[in-house]
């Protein structure tokens, strides 16, 4: 199979994908066609069936692996493919792990490397809290594991959740070596459970889409929950120190119009914030570059950067 990375505009596709959204729409000229988008383990493009009751179309579902013939072009800057033939593949005929984006890195290897951030905690009730989540609570590691980050923007893949949250952790510990006023065990402590609210904000692969509780109240709110819930079990939990992490995990977005229900008032906030923004922009654009066509150099605008992004040259 080609993979979807390595499609180019005038290419043509013949090949099993994993249909990721189905849904039927109608033209301003009340004409009926169907939206689609095709994914696999290098990501996803958008795909149109413009003659769905043609004897080449077969009935299909979201989340089915289906064998498609089609034609790639560009619309408004971006691949889609108008696919011209379509039939629902068998079980046997495709292996699910091409279809499903995973991180470059070990997943027991990072997992290792954060369980050891958890022992270096000093503080007996944050790291009890850690150990809860993380030790003992098989469902949840086995979930946090398998978890994205995202369901587009920054790892959204397999492993995602714990790359992104072991990145953080790395850069936080940078920060309480350099900058002293940093209470280590707070901000390593706000590091790995910042994002905890994503493994109920986003349903697994092949999913990966918004859950309805995701859509209500979203990973911020939930995660600050979890760590309630989870504070009250330990005998002798400072309510000053739940509330410290408690903050540092609402206002790890920085800004309100980013999500966050406050804006960062504590130093670990701040520096949590940071390694949080700094790590998604970076894989961001770590993205961006092995998506692009690898002869180009001006990649085209992005609304996160809000600028065109280039390619640096040799140096």
């Amino acid at each position: 199979m080609k993979y979807i990375k390595e499609f180019r505009e005038g290419g043509r596709v013949a090949g099993i994908y994993l249909c990721k959204y189905h849904q039927s729409a109608v033209t301003k000229n009340g004409k009926s066609y169907e939206n689609v988008i095709l994914q696999d383990k290098t990501g996803t493009i958008d795909a149109k069936i413009w003659n769905p009751n043609s004897s080449g179309i077969d009935d299909f579902d979201t989340l089915d692996y289906i064998d498609v013939m089609g034609d790639i072009s560009s619309y408004n800057g971006a691949l889609q493919v108008s696919i011209q033939r379509l039939r629902r593949a068998q079980e046997g005929e495709y292996n699910p792990a091409d279809y499903l984006p995973c991180s470059r890195y070990s997943i027991e290897e990072m997992y290792t490397e954060l369980l050891k951030y958890i022992n270096s905690v000093q503080n007996p009730a944050l790291k009890k809290l850690l150990e809860g989540f993380f030790v003992q609570d098989e469902a949840f590691i086995k979930t946090f594991k398998a978890a994205s980050a995202a369901k587009s923007v920054h790892h959204g893949f397999v492993g995602g959740l714990l790359e992104h949250t072991l990145s953080v952790t790395r850069m936080c510990q940078f920060y309480t070596r350099v900058y002293p006023i940093l209470k280590r065990d707070l901000l390593i402590t706000a590091a790995i459970l910042h994002d905890v609210g994503k493994v109920r904000e986003i349903a697994l692969f092949p999913v990966n889409d918004y859950t309805d509780d995701g859509q209500l109240l979203g990973h911020i709110m939930m995660g600050a929950e979890m760590i309630h819930d989870a504070a009250r079990e330990i005998d002798g939990f400072s309510p000053v120190l739940e509330n410290e992490l408690k903050h540092c995990i609402l206002a790890h977005h920085g800004e309100l119009e980013y999500g966050s229900p406050k804006k960062p008032a504590l130093a670990e906030a701040v520096a949590l914030n940071m390694a949080d923004n700094t790590d998604a922009k970076m894989e961001t654009i770590t993205e961006l570059f092995e998506n692009a066509d690898p002869h180009a150099e001006w990649l085209g605008y992005n609304r996160l950067f809000e600028s065109n992004m280039r390619k640096t040259g040799e140096v």
